[in-house]
């Protein structure tokens, strides 16, 4: 069984192109480089999109209780600051810089870095091409990001932690990550996450 990874091709799009292919296709997951390139995202297997909903329904139930934000699942993609348009597996974006955004900058791809992002690494993404993609996040100002990579295998997993202005910092399998001050009061449980 061969298994299918993001797909850069090797076409330039425009973001109005970009967005029309988008609309025409909603069911394909789709992303564009600064320099224009298209990637297709292929589906995740059964295990990512368990782990993955279970992220989003810990960070929602957080903000549920809290307020601060809005939160994102992998479906919405966001215009980064460098004309990137890209889609976390999870984010969260502080809710006066939602705010201030325009009814029709809401409906589309937001055109703003989210404060907090999440990748999940699952069997079809190259790790270098999901690190790339978070120090992109990290240069266009997401605040606090967690690239997430569990150990085929094994029960293990490792967190690549990536902040403003700051290098990076790995952590082997821990049992929880906080929202730091970027998300006061947020805990997930990576045990919940990853072994369901």
């Amino acid at each position: 069984m061969s298994i299918l990874t993001p797909t850069k091709l090797p076409v330039q799009v425009s973001e109005v192109a970009f967005y029309d292919l988008c609309c025409t296709n909603p069911d394909l997951r789709l992303e564009r480089t600064s320099k224009g390139e298209l990637i297709i995202m292929p589906p995740t297997g059964g295990e990512t999109g368990e782990h993955n909903d279970e992220l989003s329904y810990q960070l929602r139930t957080w903000n549920k209780r809290t307020g601060l934000g809005k939160c994102f699942n992998a479906a919405t993609g966001f215009k980064l600051p460098n004309g990137s348009y890209r889609s976390p597996d999870a984010s969260w974006v502080r809710l006066d810089r939602w705010e201030a955004l325009t009814p029709e900058e809401r409906r589309g791809f937001p055109p703003l870095a989210p404060d907090f992002v999440v990748e999940l690494r699952s069997p079809t993404d190259k790790l270098d091409k999901l690190q790339k993609k978070m120090q992109e996040y990290q240069n266009n100002g997401v605040r606090l990001g967690y690239l997430i990579v569990p150990e085929e295998m094994t029960d293990s997993w490792q967190v690549e932690i990536y902040r403003i202005n700051q290098p990076k910092e790995v952590i082997k399998s821990p049992l929880s990550l906080s929202g730091e001050d970027v998300l006061p009061g947020l805990v997930l449980d990576l045990c919940e996450i990853l072994r369901g």
